[in-house]
């Protein structure tokens, strides 16, 4: 009794803070699918908007679920996590790996905006050259995935923006690909028109003279 007595503040705020942990969990847990995902215009690529548990100290959300992600064809295996930063007005893209080491990511933003663009760059596919764009923000939590055989890049609207994406293969500077941002066959609306570019993306090839290089549509 004495003992139960000699409880300080800091471990009664401490234990309050764990049950409220368990709550949160709980109740992620009993909702089954605590997310709703949205089919693109591209076929395979999803907009995931997970569910946020917020109260007056923060939120709580379930940013990958082995389970619950395969159900809706996000069943390939993460290998690699990958957290970058960027300025207001800076362009990565569009890049690809493609081969044995083609990439499926999964892309969220942790801090600011971007404008996040998938393109299908498999011949014969019939949504070849196509794109889809969503704005990520780390207010909205949404995610984009984007499969192997797609090539992905995005622009940042905010001052400073930090994003971090899943991969399903390791980098390999071999296997990559890198198309023009501007490509006009591809026609990218860019909220941005005079982005600041790194040495390899400004010498990026247009996607008809990447034939050789790119993935094929596999049905």
């Amino acid at each position: 009794m004495i003992r139960a007595k000699a409880l300080d503040q800091r471990s009664l705020g401490d234990a309050v803070d764990c049950i409220h942990e368990m709550v949160w969990l709980g109740t992620a847990s009993k909702i089954g699918a605590p997310m709703r995902v949205t089919e693109t215009d591209l076929p395979g690529v999803l907009i995931i908007a997970p569910t946020v548990h917020g109260d007056p100290r923060g939120f709580f959300v379930e940013t990958w679920h082995r389970d619950r992600y395969a159900e809706h064809g996000i069943d390939l295996a993460f290998v690699q996590d990958n957290h970058s930063k960027s300025g207001k007005g800076i362009l990565r893209g569009l890049h690809a790996q493609v081969g044995a080491h083609a990439q499926g990511k999964l892309i969220r933003v942790i801090s600011g905006a971007i404008y996040d663009v998938a393109v299908d760059i498999r011949t014969g596919s019939p949504t070849f050259g196509r794109h889809a764009g969503i704005e990520l923000t780390s207010d909205n939590h949404h995610q984009l995935w984007v499969p192997p055989g797609f090539a992905h890049g995005f622009c940042v609207l905010s001052d400073a923006a930090e994003v971090e994406y899943k991969c399903t293969a390791p980098y390999d500077p071999a296997s990559e690909l890198s198309i023009k941002w501007d490509d006009p066959s591809i026609g990218i609306p860019w909220p941005i028109t005079d982005p600041i570019l790194s040495e390899k993306d400004q010498g990026a090839m247009l996607l008809a003279d990447s034939h050789e290089r790119l993935p094929a549509f596999d049905g």
